[in-house]
């Protein structure tokens, strides 16, 4: 059996199904696939990242192209013309989970690796993570979303993403230790997997991958997390940029809050804690001190103006952040002015996209998976892999 046989013949669902004892296979053929939309200025260096793995198996890129208002498809046609390596799909919904859904159908190799147009893969990124599938049998393989600017203003927003006090405590954003995690960043997928809970959720504008991980872990699939996949990330460049980014991200986490029961936790929950606490104390301070105008000076008066210490406890807060962000030496002194800004940006546009985020969402999700036939739709290609997966399996003995 060869290394390509070797890692279709791991491709199970289940993490601790039956694996050739002492197989170490690494180098079967991959396909990564890639959703690209108003990407003119990142996609060929994302595309050149892809391109120069030190892979020694075969590798194809799909390129799911959306409708851009600038020269990416452009662009993406020529890349596709000076490599037969690449493939180009249309998007015409311009949505990422569409556009990874028609990228998955084009393919046709047993593992899928995503990539994102603002991401760098490093050199050795796609050999890492195929071994990672085949040691430890996971379903789904990634690491860390590692943040880097260029400009002072993304400097500042990737130390936010890469901070507790941005993001929370999740290990794609902070690191942490190998092992299993709810989530990861990009990943990289056993491809009956994918098609065996039915691809990713159209529906989900954004926390499309959030949500199909969770249908992996609930069919029995292991989603794992290796700290040592750091993959550069290319953060937005405008606050308002950065405003709607969150607000969408605060929005569709409810909606698989909504969906799935049961999967928030309390980081999820402390920006939108943080908009009521701000909002509350805010309103309640200057009901406070315009009451005092008459100079009674009532108990209640004075306790609706001590409101103003959330806001104000808040404002401190971010400031202390900012000036240890300031002492570490990491940013320019442009890039620590921005990082007030930014939190606070962060924080609050996820918090008000949580709360605003209407019930109708995760029943319109609902509804439509209860309308699919079951499994990713295909147009046919790439199911031989996932065919030859199973068949082997079925074939291979049971050990006692």
């Amino acid at each position: 059996m060869g290394d390509s046989d070797d890692l279709q013949s791991q491709a199970t669902l289940r993490h601790g199904g039956e694996r050739p004892a002492g197989r170490t296979g690494t180098a079967g053929p991959v396909s990564v696939i890639m959703p690209v939309r108003n990407a003119e200025r990142n996609l060929a260096e994302s595309v050149g990242y892809v391109l120069s793995q030190n892979y020694p198996g075969e590798l194809e890129l799909v390129l799911a192209v959306g409708p851009s208002k600038d020269r990416t498809e452009e662009i993406a046609g020529k890349l596709a013309a000076a490599d037969r390596r690449i493939t180009v799909v249309a998007n015409p919904s311009g949505q990422i989970p569409n556009a990874l859904n028609a990228a998955v159908r084009a393919s046709r190799n047993p593992v899928i690796v995503r990539a994102d147009v603002r991401s760098r893969l490093p050199a050795g990124y796609i050999a890492a993570v195929v071994r990672t599938l085949c040691r430890t049998g996971a379903a789904n393989v990634g690491g860390v979303m590692a943040a880097e600017g260029i400009t002072p203003f993304q400097q500042a927003v990737a130390w936010a993403m890469t901070s507790p006090a941005g993001v929370g405590s999740a290990p794609f954003h902070v690191g942490g230790n190998e092992g299993p995690s709810d989530s990861v960043y990009l990943g990289a997928f056993r491809r009956e997997v994918i098609e065996e809970v039915g691809g990713y959720d159209e529906h989900y504008l954004r926390g499309e991958d959030w949500e199909m991980n969770y249908r992996i872990r609930q069919a029995g699939g292991l989603v794992w997390f290796q700290p040592q996949l750091r993959v550069t990330y290319r953060p937005r460049s405008t606050i308002g940029e950065i405003a709607s980014q969150y607000f969408m991200y605060g929005r569709w986490r409810r909606a698989v809050a909504w969906r799935h029961a049961g999967t928030i936790s309390l980081r999820y929950l402390a920006p939108p804690a943080t908009v009521i606490a701000l909002l509350l104390g805010t309103l309640a301070g200057f009901a406070g001190l315009a009451s005092l105008a008459d100079q009674t000076g009532t108990w209640w008066q004075w306790l609706l103006t001590a409101g103003l210490i959330i806001p104000l406890g808040y404002v401190i807060g971010v400031l202390a952040v900012t000036a240890k962000a300031g002492r570490d030496g990491r940013l320019s002194g442009r890039a620590v002015s921005w990082l007030p800004v930014i939190l606070a940006t962060m924080h609050i546009c996820w918090g008000i996209g949580f709360l605003k985020s209407p019930r109708r969402l995760a029943r319109e999700s609902s509804a439509r998976r209860a309308g699919d036939a079951g499994g990713l739709p295909s147009d046919g290609r790439g199911q031989a892999a996932a065919l030859i997966s199973a068949a082997l399996r079925r074939a291979r003995p049971r050990r006692s």
